[in-house]
């Protein structure tokens, strides 16, 4: 799959479904509530920054950049997912650019990362923080 074949965008209304589904092929279901489509349904609601990419022919989802952000200072990219036919073809990296381009350079992009995938992070330069702290959920 060439770039000219990935559609990016800003997307309002991803629906539960989709965005269950590209979680699950991306491996991070495992971590997510993939049984509990309210809350799936609340992490959308209030992400306010979700970009996409669709494959342009028939436009199935090929991954999502889920943000929280003031869109001044900070954003938070709470999922960067990636089903499994279009990992290791830069959509990836493509969705983190387009959150960059939607966003702009007054604005810092942050995440926390999976363990197998800080690789893939350094390899496209994001520079990690020693620095972080976290409170994790219990549930």
């Amino acid at each position: 799959m060439t770039d000219a074949e990935v559609a990016y965008a800003r997307e309002q209304d991803l629906s539960v479904a989709e965005f269950s589904q590209v979680l699950a092929e991306s491996g991070l279901g495992a971590t997510r509530p993939l049984d509990d489509a309210v809350r799936i349904g609340r992490m959308l609601a209030h992400a306010n920054l979700i970009m996409t990419a669709r494959r342009r022919r028939d436009r199935r989802l090929l991954g999502v950049a889920r943000c929280v952000t003031d869109f001044s200072w900070c954003a938070y990219v709470s999922e960067l997912a990636v089903g499994a036919e279009a990992q290791g073809l830069g959509v990836g990296r493509g969705l983190l650019a387009a959150v960059q381009a939607e966003l702009g350079p007054e604005v810092s992009v942050i995440l926390l990362s999976m363990p197998d995938a800080v690789g893939f992070y350094e390899r496209i330069g994001m520079e990690p923080q020693k620095d972080a702290f976290a409170f994790r959920r219990t549930r």
